[in-house]
């Protein structure tokens, strides 16, 4: 045994000891008597030997949880288009409860006991950290610092269960549109061109001409507000015939770069007028504010001309599948809610109990001003 791994009593009465691990890296820990200290020293020393042998992996290096948040905000995060939500989810849940932890303490009772003590919060919110701190730990693992990331068992969230907003008719969409022409040019062609597209708001802001075929009628998406789309796919949807005439003309108007340009000419961020004050005055020319509600109440919000797209394209007779790559949803789970708007949805189901049809053999009479089956 040599000099550097044997326990020293220390003036607390507690036995110290310090080794080199099988990365050559110094160690060190403290022990209430001496027969812990000698365990700690031949577990030291078997798994030195082990991994010299071949016997074993190599142990992971001892990071803390504050070690893979700085990894992952200069790796991982700094390319997300969520930064902000992953900070603010870090900052007021993950690094209250994981902060001073080593990664390999990080296990499922711990993570589990989060879960409990977070119980008040929406499923949905919930969902949203513990995703966030299953991809954090497999950043750790495939960084080499977590030999397995711990299962983690999260809260289900119904999306059907969800309900959303939409101009639910023709003439809403129709109302809506004038309404939008009146404001200005350049509101009515973002505005038709988000009912007609279903396409995202920053996905608007970052359309350029070079992504408009406008002979074949078709429109590319592969941008959003300073990167790639949510998703990070390429997908193509059609301009349809209702959509084309506006953008030729608007092409004709607009010869820079982008088709939805602010007016210095660059491209618009989230907060700007056009998606927030701008929309709510329309909506209001359109006769659909919500004063019941309260002042800052309205029908719908931006994003919800998207579910507008998706539901007229259902309920005008539209593929589902077809709408799943138009939207560039990942799975078909979040498409599915549009499903039940489609005229054909249960065409084929009407008659499935036609052959177990019985006809009532009651007799109706009427008995205080009332009329009833089987009265005898």
């Amino acid at each position: 045994m040599s000099r550097n791994i044997t326990p020293k009593k220390l003036p607390s009465g507690r036995w110290y000891v310090r080794w080199y691990d099988a990365a050559n890296r110094r160690q060190c820990a403290t022990f209430d008597t001496h027969n812990q200290a000698m365990s700690a020293v031949h577990r030291a020393l078997t798994e030195v030997a082990d991994v010299r042998a071949g016997l074993k992996a190599m142990p992971p290096p001892k990071k803390t949880f504050a070690d893979l948040t700085k990894s992952w905000m200069e790796t991982r995060a700094v390319h997300k288009r969520s930064k902000a939500a992953d900070v603010s989810r870090l900052k007021a849940h993950l690094t209250p409860a994981f902060g001073k932890l080593t990664l390999l303490e990080i296990n499922y009772a711990r993570i589990e006991q989060f879960k409990a003590e977070r119980g008040a919060l929406a499923p949905a919110t919930l969902r949203h950290l513990l995703v966030l701190l299953g991809s954090m730990l497999k950043h750790a693992n495939r960084m080499g610092w977590l030999p397995l990331p711990p299962p983690i068992d999260k809260p289900k969230v119904r999306i059907h269960g969800r309900d959303y907003c939409y101009l639910r008719s023709a003439k809403e969409v129709k109302d809506f549109l004038r309404a939008a022409d009146e404001e200005g040019q350049d509101v009515f062609a973002l505005y038709a061109t988000a009912v007609y597209t279903g396409m995202r708001q920053g996905e608007l802001a970052a359309l350029a001409w070079d992504r408009v075929d406008l002979q074949q009628q078709l429109i590319t998406v592969d941008r959003s507000f300073g990167g790639p789309t949510k998703s990070g796919d390429v997908r193509r949807l059609p301009i349809v015939d209702a959509l084309l005439p506006i953008l030729r003309e608007l092409r004709l108007r607009v010869p820079g770069d982008l088709l939805f340009p602010n007016q210095a000419g660059g491209m618009h961020q989230p907060k700007d007028r056009i998606f927030c004050e701008r929309f709510r005055r329309v909506l209001d020319a359109a006769g659909f504010d919500a004063p019941e509600f309260g002042r800052q109440a309205h029908y719908i919000r931006f994003h919800d001309l998207r579910h507008t797209f998706a539901s007229h394209w259902m309920m005008q007779g539209g593929d589902l599948f077809k709408l799943q790559r138009i939207l560039g949803h990942k799975t078909s789970e979040m498409t599915l809610r549009y499903a039940h708007l489609s005229p054909a949805a249960f065409a084929a189901d009407r008659g499935r109990f036609d052959g177990f049809t019985v006809q009532a053999t009651g007799v109706v009479r009427k008995l205080a001003g009332r009329r009833v089956a089987g009265g005898k």
